[in-house]
C-alpha cells in the first residue's frame, strides 16, 4: 500500500533533498528514505506538503489534471471588498495565464504558530485573512492572484490537499500514513473549517 508523509513545512525551507546554500532542506526535517514531494511549496510559503514513495500516487497529487483542491490561509493587506474577492472568485487574468475560479471567503484570524522571521506590520495599513482554495497549482499564484486583485499577500499558509489537512502536525513535523489510491481525489471540506494544531 502506497505511504504518504504530511509534512508541516516551515517558512523558510525550500522543497528539495540536496544541500542549499541558504536555506534548510527536506532533509533537515524528514528522514525516511525513497521519499519525494508530491507537488511544491515556495520558501517562503508554510504549512502542508505532500511526499510519497510510490509515483502513481505522486502523479495522482502532482498531476493537475486532477484538480486536487489546495486551501490556502492568506493574511493580505488591506480590507478586501466583495468586487476583490468577485474578481477572485471569477478568476483573475495574469500575465501568462487566467486562473481558474477560485472558492474564497474572509475567515477570522487563526490560531497560528509565529512566523519566524515575522511578517512585515504597517501602523496604519489593516490586514485581513481569506481562505482561498484553487484546483491548479501555478508559479507562486496565490500571491499573484492576491495582488493583481490589490492585496500584496504577507503570510501564505497551505492547510489542505485533497481530504489531507495539517491536523495534529506542528511546524517541522510529519506523519507517516498507509493511503489507498482508489479513496483520491474527493471534495475538500469547508475551507475555513477549524485546524487543530500541535503548538511547536
Amino acid at each position: 500500500m502506497p505511504e504518504l508523509i504530511l509534512f508541516n513545512k516551515p517558512y523558510g525551507v525550500i522543497t528539495q533533498f540536496s544541500d542549499h546554500a541558504l536555506h534548510q532542506t527536506l532533509s533537515d526535517y524528514i528522514t525516511a528514505p525513497g521519499f519525494y514531494p508530491a507537488g511544491r511549496l515556495d520558501t517562503d510559503s508554510e504549512g502542508l506538503l505532500l511526499l510519497t514513495n510510490d509515483g502513481k500516487l505522486q502523479a495522482h497529487i502532482a498531476d493537475p489534471r486532477h484538480k486536487l483542491a489546495k486551501t490556502y490561509w492568506v493574511q493580505v493587506e488591506g480590507e478586501p471588498d466583495e468586487a476583490a474577492l468577485d474578481q477572485l472568485r471569477r478568476g483573475v487574468q495574469l500575465s501568462d495565464f487566467t486562473t481558474l475560479p477560485a472558492e474564497v471567503e474572509r475567515i477570522a484570524a487563526p490560531e497560528l504558530w509565529p512566523r519566524q522571521p515575522p511578517i512585515r506590520v504597517r501602523k496604519h495599513i489593516p490586514d485581513s485573512w481569506l481562505a482561498l482554495t484553487i484546483r491548479e497549482g501555478k508559479n507562486r499564484q496565490v500571491r499573484r492572484m492576491t495582488a493583481k486583485v490589490g492585496l500584496p499577500t504577507l503570510r501564505l499558509v497551505r492547510v489542505r490537499i485533497g481530504d489531507w489537512t495539517l491536523d495534529g502536525i506542528a511546524p517541522g513535523e510529519w506523519q507517516q500514513r498507509s493511503v489507498a489510491l482508489p479513496s483520491m481525489g474527493r471534495q475538500a471540506r469547508t475551507p475555513n473549517q477549524p485546524f487543530k494544531f500541535k503548538r511547536p
